[in-house]
């Protein structure tokens, strides 16, 4: 049911607990079509007259609404805190002991995860105390799944983030092909690569990172947690900073 009929509806009742409060009948029974049909007439010409009156309400339970995700995404970081930031398996870059993560979700095939990234190596590069923390959503397909266990596997070799930047750095559709060439790019020794991406760890923690993204409410990539806030889609460097400076100052 949209907003607009729930709210008359609402104004429907309303209307008729005022007529019917003032009106001495003989018994409690429920109005009759009659009276039914000018209740109506009375809240159309209403809101006909006044249709301020809809965009008012429509806005107030939008607000209301939206401070209910905020307050449910909350207490889901609150919730989820270790498995967010301190997964043993995720990779991470910056300052390890930093005093703020910065939690990004992303898939390799994602236009805006891309465009991302450039922030990321911007804020690596200036903000030395930062932790960032990299969690693997592919959710675009199955090359996406690929790329993902391929980037987690990196990780015995100490390339994940070189290999992070080259994926990202790919244009068009990613196949096995593309993403194995961009690995020994980077300096990965591919047979090695190959046989770890086997390791059913990998999927395991690929499977829990998509249960923590539900958890949270978080249905598409980019998606980022910085400090305690959940920003779900791009964000550019400013951005970044002013939030990061904000968790800083303890709001």
């Amino acid at each position: 049911m949209g907003p607009t009929k729930m709210i008359a509806q609402l104004g429907l009742v309303l209307v008729g607990l005022t007529i019917f409060s003032g009106v001495a009948l003989a018994d409690a029974t429920a109005p009759s079509k009659t009276d039914k049909s000018a209740i109506e007439k009375i809240v159309r010409e209403y809101l006909l007259e006044n249709p301020e009156v809809i965009e008012e309400a429509i806005q107030i339970l939008r607000a209301r609404r939206q401070a209910e995700e905020e307050n449910r995404a909350k207490q889901a970081l609150s919730q989820n805190g270790d498995a967010l930031r301190h997964h043993p398996m995720t990779p991470v870059s910056g300052n390890v002991d930093g005093d703020v993560t910065v939690v990004e979700f992303f898939d390799y095939q994602c236009g805006y995860c891309k465009r991302s990234l450039a922030s990321m190596v911007e804020l690596l590069r200036s903000d030395k105390n930062v932790r960032v923390v990299w969690k693997e959503l592919p959710i675009l397909g199955p090359a996406s799944r690929i790329a993902a266990r391929a980037a987690m596997a990196s990780k015995k070799q100490a390339k994940y983030l070189d290999f992070h930047i080259a994926l990202m750095g790919e244009r068009g559709r990613l196949s096995e092909g593309k993403i194995m060439e961009a690995a020994k790019r980077v300096g990965l020794n591919l047979e090695k690569l190959r046989e770890d991406m086997k390791d059913p760890a990998i999927d395991a923690y690929l499977d829990e990172t998509q249960q923590l993204a539900n958890a949270l409410g978080i249905r598409g990539t980019p998606a980022f947690v910085i400090g305690d806030i959940l920003v779900p889609g791009a964000i550019d460097t400013a951005g970044m900073k002013r939030i990061i400076a904000q968790s800083r100052a303890g709001g």
